[in-house]
């Protein structure tokens, strides 16, 4: 029994701290700060077994367990803190972007016009 428990503690473990992250160049849109905002949770969740992990090394006094579920649930704070950061930056910047009436990209003037869908407000921009 206390094999297959730590066994079991180790492959999710492993699995939690191998998570690819792969960060794409996303435009500064609503859709990459949901983006964000859905890797923030998954670190918090990543983090959350890690450290439930740690404590159960603890218990069943597994230095092994321990060192790698409190340096990945450390790990795991660290950029759950950074994505938090990063997603405030981006709401920052999309609201200075529409906060304009017009812009200049690429030699063109794009004016700001309001959108009515579904019942919910939008800008977005058009060609002058």
């Amino acid at each position: 029994m206390k094999n297959t428990l730590r066994n079991a503690v180790l492959l999710a473990l492993s699995v939690s701290l191998a998570a690819p992250t792969i960060s794409y160049a996303m435009p500064q849109s609503r859709d990459s700060v949901r983006h964000r905002n859905q890797k923030k949770d998954e670190w918090k969740n990543i983090g959350i077994a890690s450290a439930a992990a740690a404590v159960l090394g603890i218990i069943g006094k597994n230095g092994t367990v321990t060192t790698l579920g409190t340096v990945g649930a450390l790990y795991s704070a660290w950029r759950y803190e950074e994505d938090r950061k990063s997603a405030n930056r981006m709401e920052r910047q999309r609201a200075e972007l529409y906060s304009r009436s017009s812009v200049n990209y690429n030699g063109h003037r794009y004016k700001r016009k309001t959108v009515y869908k579904g019942g919910k407000k939008y800008y977005q921009f058009v060609r002058a």
